[in-house]
């Protein structure tokens, strides 16, 4: 996307080269929204003055793209290997890894093992300022954001025999939480927190909501906390073999999350998603791309306009990318700073001022 022009110094015999800005743009997409007038295109704004541009394909050739995914049971993982796809076609050598996705994946991008790696904003946040789960460790100020993804709807499910129709009827029960410190978890304790019930008030068990749901339905489990996109096949799965009940995250619980992190936001699980023939009141928060701090300004820079140039391999990864994965949203919603490179790419394409 990017070109090279030769001008041939025929006194001197000198070759020099100068990498040049500009050239036809694959466009984005379309999710239904209109994406301003000047940024219709990925690529095609002002280039930032000329600050930062892309690699040129020899470069981009020598450059090894680690992405981290999450759980095989999970969403996380198609959409990751969907990622590694579309920047293999363009170029650059990848690879996707499958870990335990939010909690492994920030892990992996501060022991520089990933290049990008996707995980939830909430965990992010309290990572990178040191906060909830991550108080008394470092803060980690060396995440950066590379782009918007999905939304993760906070699930939680159970089966009819249980009795459980409410967040308040998780005392005395033992509850899938998710693996120790993972995205999941960081949800679960939260949600919790805000119904004023501590890990005391339960029995918890720190499973991947896979072997939970797994647990539970074999009776050693009443409830599992699950934090996904819509929808999730292991869920899925589940109603179509049990009576199972999603039950609500609402009220006075559900404000008090909203209100304490913002980065959640209230939502519903629509009707008819899994086997609920009527909405269920929930919440979602975003999952973002993380990008490591260290890669240089026209890399990461590079590595969208591959992305959005070959979109369409990460729209048929899961109904949840083809959904909501596209240039059109831009970045309003992310909290974690964007890397520079990130930066000059969106205000390129008209979506930062």
């Amino acid at each position: 996307m990017k070109k090279i022009l030769a001008l041939t110094l025929a006194l001197a015999m000198t070759l020099s080269l100068a990498a040049c800005g500009g050239g036809d743009k694959p466009s984005g997409g379309s999710a239904g929204n209109t994406p301003p007038s000047s940024a219709s295109q990925p690529g095609s704004g002002s280039q930032t003055g000329g600050e930062v541009k892309g690699l040129t394909d020899a470069e981009r050739s020598k450059e090894f793209v680690t992405v981290g995914t999450g759980p095989t049971s999970g969403i996380y993982f198609p959409i990751g290997g969907a990622f590694a796809e579309a920047l293999k076609a363009y170029g650059y050598q990848t690879s996707a890894e499958a870990t335990n996705a939010t909690g492994a994946n920030i892990q992996l991008m501060l022991d520089g093992d990933a290049e990008i790696a996707i995980a939830m904003q909430d965990a992010v946040m309290q990572a990178y300022t040191a906060t909830g789960a991550y108080e008394g460790k470092e803060a980690a100020t060396g995440l950066r954001a590379l782009m918007r993804l999905w939304p993760n709807y906070v699930q939680l499910v159970t089966t009819a025999n249980t009795g459980i129709k409410s967040v308040d009827d998780l005392r005395g029960k033992r509850v899938g939480v998710g693996a120790p410190n993972s995205g999941v978890e960081i949800n679960a304790r939260m949600v919790l927190d805000a119904y004023g019930i501590t890990y005391n008030d339960i029995t918890p068990d720190y499973l991947a909501y896979g072997e939970a749901i797994d647990n539970m339905k074999n009776g050693q489990c009443d409830a599992v906390f699950v934090t996904s996109g819509l929808p999730n096949a292991t869920v899925m799965e589940l109603g179509t073999q049990y009576d199972m009940v999603v039950v609500p995250i609402d009220g006075t619980g559900r404000d008090k999350l909203v209100s304490d992190y913002p980065y959640y936001a209230k939502s519903v699980i629509p009707a008819n998603t899994y086997n609920n023939t009527e909405d269920v009141e929930g919440v979602f928060v975003y999952n973002i791309m993380l990008v490591r701090e260290d890669l240089s300004d026209a890399m990461v820079y590079d590595m969208l306009e591959g992305i959005f140039a070959n979109i369409s391999t990460i729209k048929s990864s899961h109904n949840a990318a083809d959904k909501n994965i596209d240039i059109t949203f831009g970045v309003d919603d992310i909290q974690l700073p964007l890397h520079p490179g990130a930066e000059a790419f969106w205000k390129d394409n008209g979506y930062i001022k």
